[in-house]
């Protein structure tokens, strides 16, 4: 396991990368919000994500209505990631070939040379994680136990059990 950081985009990159799959989720004048799993083809150092897609799919669409997605990641009861961003539809071979994973091909059948393929790129803009796996989900247990016990909440640590932090992102 990698150790955290305390920096908060470091933490946000770190937990993004531990996720392959994300619920990704669009705007359009049709329906307010449509969300879909989609899996996640590279994370940037700066919290950027990318995505694969063709351009017959109601999400391009979508996007080209309205930029804004937020991408949504969960791990069983132990880990939570929202990041909400704007999206950019891209159509770059060498991009694709980069983050191109063969296991795509079973929703590309044609793969990343079909001329179809699309990639979306989120320009990430603000985070939000909630983290109480490993260690901090047992010390987490006996927290919640004890405030059951009183009657009271349990005190959750910011920055190591959650946190938010605005991604300055310049979008290009």
């Amino acid at each position: 396991m990698k150790p955290r950081h305390s920096d908060p985009t470091t933490r946000v990159r770190e937990l993004l990368q531990e996720f392959d799959t994300a619920m990704f989720i669009t705007q359009s004048s049709e329906q307010p919000h449509h969300a879909r799993p989609m899996a996640i083809a590279h994370v940037e150092e700066n919290c950027d994500i990318w995505f694969f897609t063709l351009q017959t799919s109601p999400k391009v669409n979508e996007i080209e209505h309205d930029e804004r997605v937020l991408i949504v990641c969960q791990d069983e009861q132990a880990r939570y990631l929202s990041v909400t961003g704007r999206a950019q539809l891209i159509q770059e071979a060498t991009k694709a070939e980069e983050y191109w994973d063969e296991s795509f091909k079973v929703w590309f059948p044609k793969g990343v040379n079909d001329p179809a393929l699309l990639l979306i790129h989120v320009h990430s803009e603000h985070a939000e994680y909630w983290d109480r796996h490993g260690a901090k989900g047992v010390k987490y247990l006996f927290k919640a136990a004890a405030a059951y016990a009183k009657g009271t909440r349990p005190k959750i640590k910011e920055d190591e059990e959650h946190g938010s932090v605005t991604l300055v992102n310049p979008r290009g």
